[in-house]
């Protein structure tokens, strides 16, 4: 009986690899191994001769080695404290690997160490600069005493820039906490800008910098000129007297203008409240303010950028694994095929969660990830210049509170190249984009979005933009509601769909949008040939808003050496040949009828329900193709609105209206059962 449940339980771990010749062979990993061991145990002998192995490094390395085929390595319960990351090459293309946690038992694969020994704070110089309350309350621990001397480094990061690994941060009850900052929630307000908006300086109005005479390396994050562009920059000095900042170049994103948001961060007088911390990287010591009980709870810093750099590879499962505590990416797939990041939980991420890029039919499934700080996923790959699709994908994944560090354009599911998908994802708690689009013939389906948006400016939930090249993308079946910024104060507001600068080619089909966009829930920002059908809005502004930018205030940006370089694009991958003429016919006579004009839009078998359908404020409705919608202020006939069950009963009236009018299969979007 026992070789029989073996032998199945080999079946299901490699059937998505096909037959295999044989059984797999198993490699053990435990916190009680040894590198020197075998590795065929799952636990120690009796005379601790021999055993499970103690890393994964040392698990790849007997792979290698041995020339083994069809391996699982199975790691047992516990804790792992990670000094580097499993790099996997070319060199392990000859296995198919299964590095999964051994019967579903919590494993923690840790990029970071733990750290103890903290103690109440007796340093009168430090006591003097916490509040009174604080100093009854800030512990203090050496990291350098605890071998820990590798603090990273802060840099400067946001819209625009380079994304850099982050430096050391603390984790306290398996969440960030946070470097202390002034003000504790909010934003300050720039007053002036004397030396202009480039010049690098501008003062503000209140007395807190005043305490902070022994501050160094200090840094302020803000939105400085535009709310949809954020950056961190470094302080180069603070004059009190005239309330002056002066940064370090390269100085706000957009420069500096007035009664723009920012806040301080890295000051040791601002430590202030339970969850924040403060690191003086000249002595290595941490200090902490813990928000419970520090004798039952540990403390984390992140050391190592990642846990898995997989590159050159194929056949390999990564799976039932909590990841955690990277300063950078948690896990890089690089050009690689059928590799498969499955049922794990991926937090506390210094920069991306999973970062898939080149290669074919690589995804991420059945993931928990949150609390990064450059977003969820990313997916990129495939041929453009033949249109030949990666089948890159992710996949019921769950992403919410993601982009802590970066605030703009870091989604939670990124998307570039040929041929990925995205569906039955649940997003939700993203102060920017939930999924941000570049390249052709994607899928974005069954998707449940809410709560995204929620610190900027001129943003979609869903966006692309600035190409008439990037198209094939079908958007169906997804669940957009409960979406609007706390930004909305602000010029532009929030759309759910945004299709900017002239994106064109896109198929929105079958979606449902409840209560979402301040300003619309689709957006076409001046493109062409977008299809809008048998969508439904609900309590949205606007259904559908077509403006033509092209022609207008963006005329200089859409034309010829434009900023956006429309046409250089067009020329780049030959649009009037095969096999983007034949792919997209319309793109091939696209230079023969006034391209900039936002021509061959269709929006049509929609029901509108509380919303106003379709709204074009710049003109051009005559070259929209609007027929066989319906709008009501009625109940149409939902299923259950107040519990936001909106299916439509057979008896709608949308049906009536709307002879050709599909019924979306709304009990199919979002999470599914593993």
């Amino acid at each position: 009986m026992k070789s029989v449940c073996l032998s199945l339980f080999f079946f299901v771990l490699f059937g998505v690899w096909g037959t295999s010749q044989g059984e797999p062979s198993i490699l053990y990993i435990a916190t009680n191994g040894n590198d020197t061991w075998s590795g065929s145990l799952p636990n120690p002998n009796a005379m601790r001769t021999d055993g499970p192995l103690a890393t994964l490094t040392a698990a790849r390395d007997k792979i290698r080695k041995q020339e083994m085929k069809d391996v699982v390595i199975s790691v047992r319960d516990g804790d792992y404290f990670l000094t580097e990351p499993l790099v996997l090459t070319s060199q392990d293309t000859a296995s198919k690997i299964l590095i999964h946690s051994w019967n579903n038992e919590p494993v923690r694969l840790i990029a970071g160490r733990e750290v103890k020994g903290f103690t109440l704070v007796r340093d009168s110089g430090i006591l003097k600069r916490l509040n009174q309350e604080a100093r009854k309350n800030v512990l203090q621990s050496d990291l350098k005493a605890q071998g820990i001397t590798d603090f990273g480094e802060i840099k400067s990061r946001g819209f625009g820039r380079p994304t850099h690994p982050a430096a050391l941060e603390v984790f306290f009850q398996d969440r960030p906490m946070t470097l202390a900052q002034w003000p504790n929630k909010g934003w300050v307000k720039i007053d002036q800008v004397p030396a202009g908006p480039s010049g690098g300086k501008f003062t503000y109005k209140e007395n807190r910098p005043d305490d902070w005479v022994h501050a160094e390396d200090i840094w302020v994050h803000g939105f400085w000129t535009q709310d949809w562009a954020d950056s961190y920059e470094r302080i180069k000095s603070i004059d009190t007297a005239t309330k002056t900042i002066e940064t370090v170049s390269p100085h706000g994103v957009y420069g500096y203008t007035p009664d723009h948001r920012f806040y301080f961060l890295n000051v040791l007088e601002e430590l202030d409240k339970p969850g924040e911390w403060y690191l003086d990287r000249k002595t290595g010591i941490l200090y902490f303010w813990p928000p419970a009980p520090i004798s039952r709870n540990r403390v984390f810093v992140s050391i190592v950028d990642s846990v898995f750099a997989i590159e050159n590879c194929s056949d390999i499962t990564v799976q039932g694994f909590t990841i955690e505590c990277t300063r950078g990416t948690a896990i890089s797939v690089k050009n690689c095929q059928d590799v498969r990041i499955e049922n794990c939980t991926i937090r506390n991420i210094g920069n991306v969660g999973v970062s898939i890029s080149g290669g074919r039919n690589n995804g991420v499934s059945g993931c928990d990830i949150y609390e990064t700080g450059d977003g969820g996923i990313r997916l990129s790959g495939g041929d453009t210049a033949n249109l030949i699709p990666a089948g890159n994908y992710a996949e019921n994944n769950h992403i919410h509170h993601y982009s802590r560090w970066c605030m703009t354009y870091r989604p939670a599911v990124g998307v570039g190249g040929v041929g990925q998908r995205v569906s039955h994802n649940l997003i939700h708690d993203g102060p920017h984009n939930a999924i941000q689009l570049g390249g052709n013939d994607h899928i974005i389906e069954f998707n449940d979005i809410h709560d995204v948006c929620t610190e900027s400016d001129d943003v979609g939930a869903f966006y692309s933009g600035r190409s008439w090249v990037d198209r094939g993308t079908v958007i169906r079946y997804n669940f957009f509601h409960h979406i609007h910024s706390v930004a909305e104060q602000y010029r532009h507001g929030s759309r759910v769909v945004y299709l900017d600068d002239a994106a064109s080619g896109f198929t929105i089909h079958g979606n449902v949008f409840y209560k979402a966009g301040s300003l619309c829930a689709i957006n076409i920002g001046g493109g062409r040939d977008n299809v809008i059908t048998n969508n439904v809005f609900i309590d949205c502004k606007h259904g559908v808003l077509m403006d033509a930018r092209g022609v207008r205030w963006a005329k200089q940006h859409i034309s010829t050496g434009g900023g956006w370089r429309m046409y250089e694009k067009l020329k780049a991958v030959k649009h009037d040949q095969p096999p983007y003429s034949t792919r997209y016919p319309k793109l091939a006579t696209i230079l023969e009828e006034a391209p900039a004009e936002p021509r061959g839009n269709v929006v049509g078998r929609n029901l509108a329900v509380r919303t106003n359908l379709l709204n074009t404020p710049d003109g051009y409705c005559n070259l929209v193709k609007f027929a066989d919608n319906f709008s009501t202020d009625q109940d149409p006939g939902f299923v259950n609105e107040a519990k936001m069950d909106l299916r439509l009963k057979q008896d709608s009236s949308a049906f009536n209206e709307m002879s050709s009018f599909e019924p979306i299969p709304f009990d199919k979007i979002g999470l599914q059962r593993n």
